[in-house]
């Protein structure tokens, strides 16, 4: 997995923001991060033409007050003493193009947004930037604080499943080799089961056993750099491999976790998996960590970016 050179994080004024700071500044001084860009998009203005000729700096004065606002949060909550050069940017428009589209200018590897419970506010955008956006995404719940001593990362032993444990396995070894990595299997016992003459309880066995050899192999296939990965395998029991994810997650008292977003190749790249979807619908207690290989298609994102 690369690193986070170049990290965009998304502002909205509200109280979420002091949280976003505080991960971009952890995220940051993880991976030695360039450049960080903290953006804030109004909402389009459709100001007559009669009331700009009139307060001709209306829309400049609006965005000096927006920088300025961001600029307190930030330098109250960003480490300083990190070598990332820090960008203001505030845009107008919509807010999941302008995201979308700066992340595609500044060839950006990941994004950083916030998750709202308690505020008022909706995840359709997040939904939107996991979708179509062509480097990783962080989603972070109010009232995080950023740690990582202990992750969890589902896998179905795929491309994309070892895109997740490579960038977990990268954030243990920044942090000393000290992070407990945790990766779930989710399995299914076939409808079918009884026609082999096997009981439910034999099938399940043989199901998990599979699963068992399956992550002897793609482990191997992962530079492990040392870092202790415990494998853990759970029967789902009501066809939603998601709640038993989060449940794990819950139980095991993990700080975050980290899934592969659904295709690798360029004409699949800037889709999500069910699986992820369902994660960043349903997941509201955890930072998320959605990893995608970046730059995939650059074409087929500026064909969504007019939509």
């Amino acid at each position: 997995m690369y690193q986070i050179k170049k990290l965009i994080v998304c502002l909205d004024q509200s109280p979420l923001d002091e949280t976003l700071v505080k991960f971009a500044s952890f995220v940051a001084s993880i991976n030695r991060t360039e450049k960080v860009y903290f953006i804030n998009v109004i909402r389009n203005l459709n100001i007559p033409k009669e009331v700009l000729k009139e307060f001709p700096n209306l829309i400049d004065n609006m965005v000096a007050e927006r920088k300025s606002q961001m600029k307190n949060v930030v330098d109250e909550h960003f480490d300083h003493d990190l070598p990332a050069d820090i960008a203001l940017v505030v845009k107008e428009g919509q807010l999941s193009k302008k995201i979308l589209k700066l992340a595609h200018e500044k060839s950006a590897d990941m994004i950083i947004v916030g998750r709202k419970v308690q505020l008022p506010g909706t995840s359709v955008v997040t939904q939107r930037l996991a979708r179509r956006a062509s480097c990783s995404l962080l989603i972070v719940p109010e009232g995080r604080v950023p740690k990582v001593d202990r992750i969890l990362v589902p896998s179905d032993f795929s491309d994309y499943s070892k895109d997740a444990m490579e960038e977990a396995v990268l954030i243990a070894e920044k942090n000393g080799g000290d992070v407990e990595v945790f990766c779930q299997n989710v399995f299914t016992v076939p409808s079918g089961y009884h026609f082999t003459g096997k009981s439910y309880q034999e099938f399940t066995q043989i199901m998990q056993n599979h699963a068992e050899v399956n992550y002897k192999k793609f482990i191997r296939k992962i530079d492990t750099k040392g870092i202790k990965i415990t494998p853990l395998y759970t029967k789902d029991e009501d066809e939603d491999p998601v709640e038993d994810i989060l449940q794990m997650a819950l139980d095991l008292k993990v700080d975050g976790i980290i899934i592969g977003a659904k295709g690798r190749t360029a004409a699949t790249a800037l889709f999500i998996g069910s699986l992820a979807e369902r994660l960043i619908q349903l997941n509201d207690k955890l930072p998320l960590m959605v990893t995608r290989p970046k730059g995939k298609n650059a074409g087929l994102l500026d064909y969504i970016l007019e939509i």
